[in-house]
């Protein structure tokens, strides 16, 4: 256990250092593309979301060999290529997004994308002339590629979306990273807040290690994280009903949203342990030591993109 947590305080910062560093990257080639972007397609507030898009491009073909394996327990073997290319394409897509000329197809496009993925795992088990376990091939591969993509996709396309009028939500960097330190605090307060007052089991059949008072001790830092960043913004240098922040957003609405995205992550989080139970392995992975792979990493963040892009949308 203790080797455990001195792992995960080595890799923790260094992985939080990477995202803030392809972050920055982000923010500043977004407004070093403002003057070409509004002249050529009249987007004024320049390209963003390429660090995002550099950041799931890396991490979800680490993940799909993962989520593979996992999937391999019931033989159900996802082509690993194919559902890459999926995932990344449907990202991709959410880039894309933000620009006026692609908006018109957009909708065609991730029609055909979903819909060429399956058709893709036939043509390749086709190649093999064989017909044995090609629907459970064609059905791990579209499940792969939109459990990662698509969820992948809400990710990206917080940080692209474009609000209209000046209450409309615009996805920043700012508001990104907001929230997946929500997320990732939500891990950190149940990790602590469960050694040091744990005493009632989760979900014992599923997560052993999660206790309720763990939950809402996790749930707390993720609510004090929110209503952070709705005190700091001026400091931040985010005005409510600019820079992307809606004009009804205050402590209050921080620390609500917070506690939902963080309940959201440790569902994201307890879908996974589902899924490892059912393969009947610790981790995903260990490519980085104290935190298993690369899926046990960006579960939680995933799961609660979706309902972020809800959250702001309706807000």
């Amino acid at each position: 256990m203790e080797a455990a947590l001195r792992n995960r305080l080595t890799f923790g910062p260094i992985m939080l250092t990477g995202l803030v560093l392809l972050l920055v990257l982000d923010h500043n080639f977004q407004g070093m593309t403002r003057g070409w972007a509004e002249s050529r397609f009249g987007m004024r507030s320049g390209v963003g979301g390429l660090g995002v898009l550099i950041i799931l491009g890396l991490v979800l073909p680490l993940a799909t060999r993962e989520i593979g394996t996992l999937f391999a327990a019931e033989r159900v073997r996802p082509y690993p290529l194919i559902s890459a290319l999926g995932s990344c394409a449907l990202v991709l897509h959410a880039f894309l997004t933000q620009f006026p000329p692609f908006k018109v197809v957009a909708a065609s496009v991730l029609a055909f994308i979903v819909a060429f993925i399956p058709l893709l795992a036939a043509l390749r088990r086709a190649m093999d002339r064989q017909t044995q376990d090609a629907i459970v091939r064609m059905a791990g591969t579209v499940l792969a590629s939109l459990y990662l993509g698509g969820l992948g996709w809400f990710l990206l396309a917080i940080r692209v979306k474009e609000g209209r009028g000046d209450n409309g939500f615009r996805g920043t960097t700012a508001v990104l990273l907001m929230i997946l330190l929500m997320v990732k605090f939500t891990d950190i307060g149940a990790y602590f807040g469960g050694r040091a007052f744990g005493r009632h089991k989760l979900i014992p059949w599923l997560s052993p290690g999660k206790t309720w008072e763990g939950l809402m001790f996790g749930l707390a830092t993720a609510a004090g994280v929110g209503a952070l960043f709705a005190l700091k913004i001026p400091q931040l240098g985010l005005e409510p009903g600019r820079n992307g922040i809606p004009e009804n957003w205050n402590w209050i609405r921080g620390l609500v949203f917070g506690v939902v995205i963080g309940g959201i992550g440790q569902a994201g989080d307890l879908l996974e342990s589902m899924m490892k139970r059912d393969a009947e392995v610790k981790d995903s992975g260990k490519l980085v030591p104290g935190f298993g792979g690369v899926l046990d990493i960006i579960d939680s963040p995933l799961l609660a993109a979706p309902f972020a892009y809800l959250m702001f949308s309706l807000v």
